[in-house]
C-alpha cells in the first residue's frame, strides 16, 4: 500500500513537473518569435525556458536532472515551440497568452521545486524556498537574458512574492496536515492566482524613485 502511494505520488509530481515545463516552454517560443529567432532558435529558447528551473533546481539537491534522463521533457519543449510556432500568427495579438502561461508556469514550478525539497529534506522551509525560488525562475531569467531583456523576475510586479507566499501556505499546510497533494495543489492555485491578480490590478512594490532630471 506505502508503495502504491509513494508510486502515485510521484507520478502526480513528474505529471506537474511536466505541466509547469510546457507552460514556460511556451513562453521562451512566444519570446523567440518576438525576437524574430529561427525555427532552431525557437526549439532552442522554448527548450532552455522550459528546462532550465528543474535542472537548477536538481543540481542544487544533488540529484541528476531529470531533464537529461527523461527525453519527455525535451520533447515536450520542442513539441511546445513547434506549435508556437505554427499558431504565433494566430496568438500575437494576444499577449496576456504570454503572462498567463507565465503564471501558470511560476505557480507550477515553485510548488513542484518545493516538493522536490520535501521528499529529500523533509519540512526544512530554508530549503523548500530555496528549491522553490531556483525552480520558478531559472528558466524565466535565461529566457530573458537571451533576448536582452531585464529578468521579468526583476522588474514586474508581485513575481517572487507571489512564489515565496506560494512556499510559505505549503510549508504551513504540510506541518499541520502532511496531505502532499493537498498542498501542492492549494500552493500552485494560490501562487498562480495571485501572479494572475497582479497582473490585472497591477501590482507593484515599492521601488527607489528616480529624482534624476
Amino acid at each position: 500500500m506505502l508503495t502504491e502511494f509513494s508510486f502515485s505520488t510521484e507520478f502526480f509530481i513528474y505529471v506537474l513537473d511536466l505541466f509547469g515545463t510546457v507552460a514556460f516552454a511556451i513562453t521562451g517560443a512566444f519570446k523567440a518569435i518576438e525576437k524574430k529567432f529561427d525555427f532552431v532558435g525557437i526549439l532552442l529558447l522554448a527548450t532552455i525556458t522550459g528546462v532550465a528551473g528543474g535542472t537548477i533546481r536538481d543540481v542544487v539537491l544533488g540529484r541528476v536532472p531529470n531533464s537529461i534522463v527523461d527525453p519527455a521533457y525535451v520533447i515536450a519543449t520542442i513539441a511546445s515551440g513547434i506549435i508556437i510556432f505554427f499558431l504565433y500568427s494566430k496568438l500575437k495579438k494576444h499577449w496576456n497568452l504570454f503572462l498567463k502561461f507565465d503564471a501558470i508556469g511560476l505557480g507550477v514550478f515553485t510548488i513542484i521545486g518545493a516538493t522536490f525539497a520535501y521528499n529529500i529534506f523533509g519540512l526544512n522551509f530554508l530549503a523548500i524556498l530555496l528549491a522553490g525560488i531556483l525552480t520558478a525562475v531559472g528558466g524565466g531569467v535565461l529566457r530573458d537574458v537571451f533576448v536582452n531583456q531585464s529578468p521579468i523576475v526583476f522588474v514586474k510586479e508581485f513575481y517572487l512574492s507571489a512564489s515565496f507566499i506560494g512556499i510559505v501556505i505549503f510549508s504551513i499546510l504540510l506541518y499541520f496536515t502532511e496531505e502532499i497533494y493537498i498542498a501542492t495543489i492549494i500552493g500552485i492555485i494560490l501562487t498562480t492566482a495571485l501572479r494572475l491578480i497582479a497582473i490585472k490590478y497591477n501590482w507593484n512594490l515599492p521601488k527607489v524613485k528616480n529624482t534624476d532630471s
